[in-house]
């Protein structure tokens, strides 16, 4: 049974802004992974409370049998479920934190600090089918909090901020490439004990954000002329993916990877003018989701040749029927006229704590 005695590893995902305060609550203010520590460390320990951001890390994981079937809970509530197969219902509890209840909520993520008027989208609870999850209760987050106040644990939670996993170069004529054959060396020695390590990247692969692909990607002394944003992000994966089976003692750290979340952009990109103001609703007709990402489909068969067991968090089609859950025209206060609308980030509280929810059901299922 693994206890919190060293790390537990978030490296940031690509597709947040660099804000801490967005991370924080995503990963923390649910109240899981916090309570994930009360149920997995023992109380006689001191409890480390540092919280740090080292640039730059973000990566990702992976587990043989990638449909996301959890092994048997004690409770038997999860046993042999796809918790990543099911449908949002409305919920009477409510959220599992009031709204700006949080101190660590970016304002940009803070809707209701920002005038959104309505809150339906935060009464929304994931349910699998076949299965129920735990659920958090008040009471024990307002523990949690307090728990780390009082460093009573011996854990550390540690974020590290990796847009692409490998390594962010420059080269001797000082033009910025990214070495596709190169894992983040910034960042990654310093997790690899850790007793969990949660990985992610994805949407900052994109043409846009890497010089579309001309004379930017790097293998040895080699810059590609031109390579597709799609092959160079298989490379990476494959670059870590043979770091993480090097480099990592699956007796002693559980991997995971989150796949990263649906935009909802209509009427353009986040830099031509999208939107997504209005919606107040999820998506119910599966018709209606978007395709498959083609780069979810390489992180799986990338996880399928894998050595090392890393469990696959598979929160993409979930949030793709979220489309009422973006900051939208809200990621601000509104003063005037704003312009650009977030539609790929998410309000909080919503829909990032049920990805949280999905953590702790993983993790403690195997505990």
């Amino acid at each position: 049974m693994a206890s919190c005695k060293n790390n537990f590893f978030f490296p940031l995902f690509s597709d947040t802004s660099l804000s801490l305060s967005y991370w924080v609550p995503a990963f923390l203010a649910s109240a899981s992974v916090l309570l994930l520590l009360l149920s997995l460390a023992p109380f006689n320990r001191p409890f480390d409370t540092r919280l740090e951001i080292r640039a730059p890390m973000v990566a990702s994981g992976a587990i043989k049998a990638f449909d996301s079937r959890l092994a048997e809970n004690s409770s038997g509530g999860i046993d042999g479920c796809d918790i990543f197969d099911g449908r949002w219902v409305e919920d009477g509890s409510g959220p599992l934190y009031a709204p700006g209840s949080c101190p660590f909520i970016d304002d940009s993520f803070d809707c209701f600090k920002n005038g959104r008027p309505d809150s339906e989208f935060v009464r929304l609870r994931w349910r699998p089918r076949g299965c129920a999850i735990p659920r958090c209760a008040a009471s024990e987050f307002t523990l949690i909090i307090f728990l780390f106040s009082v460093s009573d644990y011996n854990c550390s939670i540690e974020f590290f901020r990796s847009p692409f996993l490998v390594q962010e170069w420059e080269t001797k004529e000082g033009k910025e490439t990214l070495r596709l054959d190169v894992i983040d060396q910034a960042s990654s020695d310093k997790y690899r004990n850790a007793d969990f390590i949660v990985f992610n990247t994805g949407h900052w692969w994109t043409h846009e954000k890497t010089s579309l692909g001309k004379g930017y990607y790097q293998e040895g002394k080699h810059v590609h002329d031109t390579l597709s944003v799609v092959e160079a992000y298989a490379r990476a994966l494959h670059t870590w993916a043979n770091w993480v089976d090097s480099s990592i003692r699956p007796n002693l750290t559980r991997v995971f990877f989150r796949g990263f979340s649906a935009t909802h952009f209509k009427g353009g990109q986040w830099n031509s003018g999208g939107s997504c103001n209005g919606e107040t609703q999820p998506i119910y007709n599966d018709t209606q989701l978007g395709r498959y990402p083609k780069m979810m489909s390489i992180l799986e068969e990338t996880i399928g040749g894998m050595q090392t067991p890393v469990y696959y968090l598979n929160i993409t089609r979930m949030s793709d029927y979220r489309k009422d859950g973006h900051p939208s025209v809200f990621r601000h206060p509104q003063k005037g006229e704003l312009r650009g609308q977030d539609c790929s980030h998410w309000c909080l509280p919503g829909v990032p704590d049920a990805w949280n929810e999905l953590l702790y059901a993983a993790i403690t299922s195997h505990h």
